[in-house]
């Protein structure tokens, strides 16, 4: 249907799976993926667990050309995320003198203590990504990308590695909102996507103060072949005698 570069995210963290903490990291890796061609095609979260982080981690980077993980790379006994991505490897974890190098521009000597030095761990093989934020560093091994899960070092993380990353076209799409209960175009819109494979076609329903309706959302990477499918969504709302609405323009 649409051609894609393949991605997973595995987010690591008891917090996020007690509810304690609420991710915020998807949606700007999503987004940033998708404007170099990318796509996030699988989302995971794992606790702070060794067993179940390498299980993840083999099974993603056998799948997908590009793993990214957030959370477990701190200071504290619980952020396992290094040594854990060293065993899916089956390569050792050492004390990295460039890390060191890293949390010195933010630490005192004197002051970096054994706790603070774990964040310098990294698998032996590992490219290091950069903090701008506190310095202690993510790290690259194969096609795992290693980052923070506090969102904004993630960011300025993710935002060192982005360049390097090799994508295809780029996913767009553009949106028609149809007045309608989907059940009612459910079989037509069924009949659109099987004659449009090259597009991607989805159904959002949706209440507003009580006026029902759904929000048909096409997308794929040839913009002319979007315009033609969207055309065929309105014509055949209209053909039900619904409202619409069509988004202006393909997102750029």
């Amino acid at each position: 249907m649409v051609d894609d570069v393949g991605a997973a995210l595995l987010i690591i963290g008891n917090e996020i799976l007690s509810g304690r903490t609420q991710d915020a990291n998807l949606r700007y890796i999503a987004l940033g993926l998708n404007e170099v061609g990318i796509r996030l095609q699988e989302v995971r979260v794992v606790a702070d667990e060794e067993g179940a982080i390498i299980a993840a981690v083999n099974a993603l980077r056998s799948t997908y050309a590009y793993v990214f993980t957030t959370g477990g790379i701190g200071p504290t006994h619980d952020d396992i995320t290094a040594q854990s991505v060293a065993k899916a490897f089956g390569v050792a974890l050492r004390r990295d003198p460039r890390a060191v190098e890293r949390l010195l521009r933010q630490i005192r000597p004197e002051n970096l203590n054994e706790a603070r030095l774990r964040m310098a761990n990294i698998p032996e093989g590992a490219d290091l990504i950069d903090n701008p934020v506190s310095h202690a560093p993510g790290f690259r091994l194969g096609n795992v990308f290693v980052m923070a899960g506090i969102p904004r070092i993630m960011q300025v993380m993710f935002e060192g590695v982005r360049p390097s990353l090799i994508g295809g076209a780029r996913l767009l799409s553009k949106s028609v909102t149809i007045f309608i209960g989907e059940g009612t175009i459910a079989a037509a819109l069924a009949e659109i996507q099987q004659r449009r494979p090259d597009v991607e076609i989805g159904s959002y329903p949706f209440n507003r103060d009580g006026i029902f309706g759904t929000v048909i959302v096409v997308r794929g990477t040839d913009a002319p072949a979007i315009e033609e499918a969207v055309a065929e969504v309105a014509g055949m709302a209209e053909g039900h005698g619904a409202k619409i609405e069509i988004e202006v323009a393909l997102p750029r």
